[in-house]
This record gives C-alpha cells, structure tokens and sequence, in this order.
C-alpha cells in the first residue's frame, strides 16, 4: 500500500531508512523532500525524449522506451548507490505525482525483497502540505523581532538563543543570503526549495511559545517571505540591539570576511550602490576597500547608506520596541549579549 502524508512531519514518524526522488535531476534540482536523495530513473534528456514520442508518436511507444530507460537506469542505481543496502532496509519512493517512474523502480526493489513502499501522490502531494502551511494557515507562534542596524550581530546572535531554550527561524540561514547587496552566501535556493523548507522548519514549531526571527524585508535576495509570515512579523515586538557605530563596523569587517577576501566582487558590489550615492562617495569606497580599510569601509557604508535607511524605515512603524544595549561586539561579549536577549525573551512568556 502506498504511504500517505498528512503533515508536513510524516516524514519523520513513518521511519523510513531512505528517501529516493526518481524524478530527473532538473526535477530535484527545483525542490524536494528533506533529505530525499536523487536516484533519477531518467534524465532531463531521457525525460524529454519520452515526452516527445508520448505527443508526437504514440502512448505505447513511450511506455515502451520509458521502461527500457528506468531498467537500465535502475540497473546502474543497483549496482552502485544502492549496492551496500542490507535485506531489511526500508525506502520510501516518490516522482511527480506519485506515477509510473516511482511504481516502476518501486517494483524493482520491491522484487528484490527489499520492504519499499511508494509516496502517494509523490512530491505534489508534498508540495500541496507545503502551500496549505504557508498559504493558507495563520502562522501558528508568537513571534518576536530581532532588530537592530546593519553589523549588530544579529544572526549570530539569533543562532546562540537555541542554547537558552529559545526556539528561533534563521531565515537568512534558509535563503543562503544576509539581506543585502552584500550578502550573498554563493547560490540561492529556488523559490519552491526555499519554501518547502520553511514550511519544515515552521511545522516543528511549539505553537505554546514565541519564536524569534531576524528583522527582514519582505525579500531575502531572491527568496519572498510568504505573506502570512511577513505579516506576522510585520505586526510582531521589536528587540533592538543597540551598539556602537565602530563595534558594529568592527564586526561587519570580521563577519563579512568572503567579502572583503574577493576584491573583484567587493567592488563590483559597491558600485551598485551608484544610483543611491554620489560619486565621490563611491570612489572614496572603492579606495578603502583597495586599501585594505575594511573597517573604515563598513562604517562609511552604515553612516551615509544603511543606517539612515533603517532609521527611515523604523520612523513608518508603530511598532513596540525594546533596545538592549551592548557595549561589545567582540567574540567574547556575545554569549553574554545573547543571554540577555533570552532573558527579555523568557520575561515576556510570563
């Protein structure tokens, strides 16, 4: 019989030893389960050959080659990725919806004696889970915003809180981007990948307690926040962690260091700042940073461009906030700052 998802956390209690998504590697490049592996059972290549002989030629034919393709395929799966697998093992299977690629290798492990069952639906019944939890239900906790202007260690900070007994959604963490020009973190996931493990993360929450989240724009990068949680943390408290200009440009310098170590992409990164900046500006950046003045870089870019920016975007909102001050962002003052964020946090539960 096949297996059925009816949350998002399914996954996890049926217990399966493996996930396999047979579809292309295009297909799983997109998205898929969590920690599903790629055992595609035809390629991109393949796929689209069948295809054009399902539309252009006959049904029969395509059957026919599609099957001569997911056995040969299956074939080299067998004697490589899934050579060492013991008798007992346990997989779960899924394509697209659920159809004739996962029925077919599913078959084939099935005949092996290998105890395999299929994802009902395949992964469009997983995507539908995820859509219904981002979409169309409330966001289930209380949230609460951790604020603050550009270089107040906020993400780090965010990832500390954990140890507090502080449930947090690193969403920068998620978007593989620190939400600015110069944020990037190498690629991005996709939208739908970005989205699916989201909606993961989301659905392992306690509802019965606040989760904190950094403050973001409605965008990280190329990732969109889902509107039930951007409105969430549109309408959430504020935690303003409040240092001083050279601290944080002290720790912009330190936790920026992929930046300042690849001068072609810090310049090329501070010259989209032209349209924002005058001239001379830009120029004076670019000489700090050829320098090597990274330090002096960070603050002139938060005196003149990120800090007013925030300052004009918090004078639009209504929202509570709460500063806590630090004196120090140095390595060592962090544990000690987080506490105390955690301590704020745990007096607002009572």
């Amino acid at each position: 019989m096949p297996a059925t998802l009816s949350s998002l956390l399914d996954l996890g209690r049926l217990g399966f030893d493996t996930i396999i998504d047979v579809r292309s590697p295009s297909e799983y490049a997109e998205d898929h389960l969590p920690g599903a592996i790629s055992l595609p059972v035809m390629s991109d290549e393949e796929r689209a050959r069948v295809g054009t002989i399902y539309k252009q030629i006959s049904p029969f034919d395509a059957r026919r080659i599609g099957a001569a393709l997911v056995a040969r395929n299956a074939a080299t799966h067998l004697e490589e990725a899934l050579a060492d697998k013991p008798g007992g093992w346990r997989p779960l299977v899924y394509c697209w919806r659920g159809g004739q690629r996962s029925g077919s290798f599913a078959s084939i492990l099935g005949q092996i004696g290998w105890r395999v069952e299929r994802l009902e639906g395949g992964y469009k019944s997983w995507r539908r889970l995820v859509i219904e939890a981002l979409y169309d239900t409330p966001f289930p906790c209380p949230v609460v915003l951790l604020d603050g202007n550009t270089g107040s260690a906020k993400t780090e900070l965010l990832n500390l809180l954990p140890a507090h007994g502080v449930q947090v959604l690193d969403l920068e963490g998620l978007a593989r981007h620190r939400g600015s020009l110069f944020g990037a973190m190498g690629p991005q996931p996709g939208q739908r990948a970005f989205e699916g493990q989201l909606a993961h993360l989301i659905a392992d929450l306690d509802p019965e307690r606040p989760v904190v989240i950094e403050a973001e724009s409605s965008a990280i990068g190329a990732c969109r926040l889902p509107p039930r949680l951007w409105r969430a943390m549109a309408a959430a408290p504020h935690l303003v962690i409040e240092a001083p200009r050279g601290e944080r440009a002290g720790y912009l310098a330190r936790a920026y260091a992929d930046m300042t170590a690849d001068p072609v992409r810090l310049s090329a990164t501070i010259d989209q700042l032209a349209p924002y900046q005058p001239a001379i500006r830009i120029a004076e950046w670019q000489a700090m940073a050829g320098a090597g003045a990274f330090k002096d870089l960070a603050e002139g870019l938060m005196e003149w461009h990120y800090d007013p920016r925030y300052a004009r975007h918090r004078a639009r909102s209504d929202q509570k906030t709460t500063a806590i001050h630090a004196e120090s962002l140095a390595p060592k003052a962090l544990p000690a700052l987080a506490a105390e964020v955690a301590r704020q946090i745990t007096e607002r539960m009572q």
